[in-house]
């Protein structure tokens, strides 16, 4: 499987959800750098299942065990190794999905790719349980950024059919990215925050599920990062974003609206500050132009598909005997995956920018 990224930070997810463990290998970190394992848990701890009405009611403790690359609180520049144990698995749940797909999942495509021998258990290695490594991963790369003076954060911009207003994407700062980026449910607006949560309970009552946009920004990047054509910011930064399971689009800027814009009204102003910084008065160009850093935040979002294990009985087929089924989903799964993605969105683009810091060394 694919599931190796990266050029100068490279990262290897292995593991299956009702396996006995998942875990990633990081390579390419720098030597010496301090690791807090305090942070790295917080952070662990917004992903987990189990932690929030909106969850899934699947319990982990979620809890990294390192197994190389790290000694007395550093990076020892050995690949950074970490295994999660599962625990709290029901595999009896998924045993009527072994032949029979489910609608919008992996399933009857993995069956193809591989055989018949993936791992349908929780959806095997196809689950959004892996994204719990990319988080351990993304949290290293996260308190390596800082160091450096880059902070990264995010927000649920909508769930389901409920949203709540953007980024300012040439005002965001250090100070409201660090409020969110500890948070299990980050909003801009505490209002939204309780609409959005009953747009999901409604979801959730009625054997539903609804998607939602993570809108994520990163501040403290100097202008010249990056590449043109294809190994640009947006490259790099979609390409991991695209790992994450459940992502199915993802935006740069003003994104899709700058199609319906004039150039007049698209281009963003350069200005000189003060200090003799340039800057941009707008930030349609979500801090990247050509494929490199503008010194303006950096503005990315991810949409994410609705959860297609839904308790609602479906339409399905049965594999080998090639008819026509119908197909009723057990187990327990997220109402609204996009929530417990706001931080692996966060790692990921953390990780996607220490890769380009790196390249730039």
């Amino acid at each position: 499987m694919s599931s190796t990224w990266g050029n100068q930070i490279k990262i290897s997810v292995f593991g299956e959800s009702h396996g006995a463990g998942i875990g990633v290998v990081l390579d390419g970190l720098p030597a010496g750098a301090p690791v807090d394992m305090d942070a790295v848990l917080l952070q662990m701890a917004r992903r987990a299942p189990g932690n929030d009405p909106a969850a899934t009611r699947r319990r982990e403790a979620d809890m990294p065990e390192i197994l190389s690359g790290m000694q007395n609180g550093r990076t020892t520049g050995a690949p950074l190794a970490a295994l999660i144990r599962n625990g709290d698995t029901r595999s009896q749940d998924y045993a009527n999905l072994s032949l029979v797909p489910r609608p919008g999942h992996s399933d009857l495509a993995a069956f193809f790719r591989y055989d018949g021998w993936n791992d349908i258990r929780g959806g095997g290695h196809f689950s959004g349980r892996l994204t719990a490594p990319i988080v351990f991963a993304g949290s290293v790369c996260r308190q390596i950024l800082s160091a450096r003076g880059v902070t990264v954060g995010a927000h649920l911009l909508s769930a389901g059919t409920v949203s709540e207003e953007p980024f300012d994407p040439a005002a965001v700062n250090k100070e409201l990215l660090d409020s969110l980026n500890c948070r299990p449910f980050p909003t801009l607006n505490e209002e939204a925050k309780q609409r959005m949560r009953d747009e999901i309970e409604r979801a959730r009552m009625d054997c539903d599920s609804v998607g939602g946009v993570v809108e994520c920004a990163a501040v403290g990047l100097a202008p010249g990062t990056g590449n043109p054509m294809f190994g640009g910011v947006e490259n790099v930064l979609a390409s991991i974003l695209f790992g994450i399971p459940a992502v199915k689009g993802v935006e740069f800027g003003a994104g899709f609206a700058a199609a319906k814009l004039r150039g007049s009204e698209n281009n963003d102003p350069f200005r000189v500050a003060a200090d003799g910084r340039f800057f941009s008065e707008t930030n349609r160009h979500g801090g990247i132009l050509g494929g490199i850093t503008s010194g303006m935040p950096v503005i990315v979002r991810a949409a994410f598909k609705p959860t297609p294990s839904i308790a609602k009985p479906q339409r399905s087929v049965e594999l080998v005997g090639r008819t026509e089924e119908e197909l009723v989903i057990r187990g327990r799964h997220d109402a609204c995956v996009a929530v417990r993605a706001v931080p692996v969105v966060e790692a990921a683009v953390c990780i996607g920018l220490l890769d380009l810091l790196q390249g730039r060394c």
